[in-house]
């Protein structure tokens, strides 16, 4: 199994895990869900693997998940999920997969967890915070 990124081309995080990706060696297959959309059976997937929940998935900033009422706790998972299948940019992201398992990778630097090597460094995050330093080692 490759790696596999359910990225936004638009969120500095994901365009930010994604070239942490390719630094590592790794050609990753982008999977660009705003224009795919998303499957029941496939979020579902995403979501026990990563040990996450609708409700943890839930992108609450930059979506229209408060005007839509979906930050009311009242709100059921499978009301969550209905609205994230009709609205994929409720889903937050970027979704990694990779044969060392599945993660919301946010922040970016938790894509590192899920690669067979180390990019070199330096790397940062999109804030520019070092993530890893110029001799290859991972910056806490």
């Amino acid at each position: 199994m490759s790696i596999v990124i359910h990225h936004n081309p638009d969120c500095r995080t994901s365009r930010n895990v994604l070239a942490i990706i390719k630094a590592s060696g790794e050609a990753p297959e982008v999977i660009e869900y705003l224009e795919t959309g998303w499957t029941r059976p496939q979020l579902l997937a995403l979501f026990a693997a990563a040990d996450l929940t609708p409700r943890t998935a839930l992108r609450t900033t930059k979506s229209p998940a408060e005007e839509m009422g979906l930050l009311d706790p009242m709100v059921t998972d499978e009301t969550l999920l209905a609205a994230m299948l009709e609205h994929p940019v409720l889903v937050n992201r970027p979704i990694v997969c990779s044969p060392k398992g599945v993660r919301l990778c946010r922040p970016s630097e938790a894509v590192l967890d899920l690669l067979d090597r180390m990019p070199p460094g330096p790397l940062t995050k999109e804030d520019g915070t070092l993530v890893i330093d110029a001799k290859g080692n991972r910056v806490a």
